[in-house]
């Protein structure tokens, strides 16, 4: 009996390891399947508390409602809000995105082997937004190969106001390509936006390792956030921020993933106004206290 009880308790055991192959191995993430694209409805409720939010801001720093364009993809419940989402804008620095973008295309072999100090090259042109190195890098691309990359992605859509575009280094140059619809040497719109930080989480631009290293490259540890914008407003909550900025005379942005606890959120705003910068502080905060009220807050 002793020897039979061994070999059933064996089988069994077998049985159970076998059977726990067939479980996955990890949830995905409620946003993972979810799709931004030019027919996405906004949630009303989320919509309305933007709305308002930024009324509100733009009366108290006197800016015009020509004067921003705001977007908020709230990753843990799904719910899109977005004001004038497809209206192209002069974007500064915001698109050295793309650049980031077309540097991984071009070496997929940095997903998973990226020397340290191109990585830290990268953080300073993404974290720092050095001029310096987005130049190198786009040098190094062509600005032409760099574009067609975001348009490979849909980033860019004449037909909708545009988009990410990248026409010209960040530096001295003769070489340049406005965009279509408003000559633009960089641009973007807030739903293109939205979308790249979307892909981006999704871990679908180029490929899920690319995308962790590019994620990693806009965390970069060992190289400080600039204390402005996004970043200022949202001090001491206990968030981590995967950003980029821009700032060219009074073209003032910021975009962000935001994690922290109970919150899960992709913010992008661009304004064109001397106070665009107070703006960005407190809409930021507005936004988190928003995040972390949950569905049920009122406007």
């Amino acid at each position: 009996m002793g020897r039979i009880a061994t070999i059933i308790e064996f089988s069994a055991i077998a049985f159970w390891m076998a059977g726990c192959s067939v479980f996955p191995p990890k949830m995905k993430p409620a946003f993972h399947d979810y799709t931004l694209d030019y027919h996405t409805p906004v949630d009303a409720s989320l919509q309305a508390k933007l709305e308002a939010l930024d009324a509100g801001l733009r009366a108290r720093f006197g800016v015009g409602p020509e004067q921003t364009a705001v977007g908020l993809l709230d990753l843990k419940g799904l719910r899109l809000a977005m004001i004038h989402p497809d209206r192209g804008e002069y974007a500064a620095s915001v698109p050295k995105i793309g650049i980031l973008l077309a540097y991984f295309q071009a070496h997929p072999e940095a997903a998973t082997d990226l020397d340290p100090r191109t990585r830290h090259e990268l953080g300073l042109m993404i974290k720092a937004s050095s001029n310096e190195m987005a130049t190198r890098f786009s040098r190094e691309l062509g600005l032409k190969a760099i574009q067609a990359v975001l348009d490979s992605y849909h980033f860019y859509d004449a037909d909708h106001g545009g988009g990410l575009w990248v026409g010209k280094h960040y530096g001295r140059s003769e070489e340049r390509y406005g965009d279509p619809v408003g000559n633009n040497s960089h641009a973007a719109t807030i739903r293109q936006l939205l979308r790249f930080y979307l892909l981006l989480e999704q871990g679908r631009l180029i490929s899920p390792a690319a995308s962790q290293t590019m994620r990693e490259i806009f965390a970069s540890p060992d190289i400080p956030h600039d204390d402005i914008k996004f970043v200022r407003g949202l001090a001491g909550r206990n968030v981590q921020i995967r950003r980029k900025w821009g700032s060219w005379e009074n073209w003032l942005h910021d975009t962000a993933v935001v994690t922290g606890p109970g919150r899960h959120y992709v913010l992008a705003a661009l304004t064109r106004h001397p106070r665009g910068d107070e703006y960005l502080v407190e809409l930021a905060r507005a936004v988190d206290d928003l995040m972390q009220a949950g569905p049920a807050a009122t406007p």
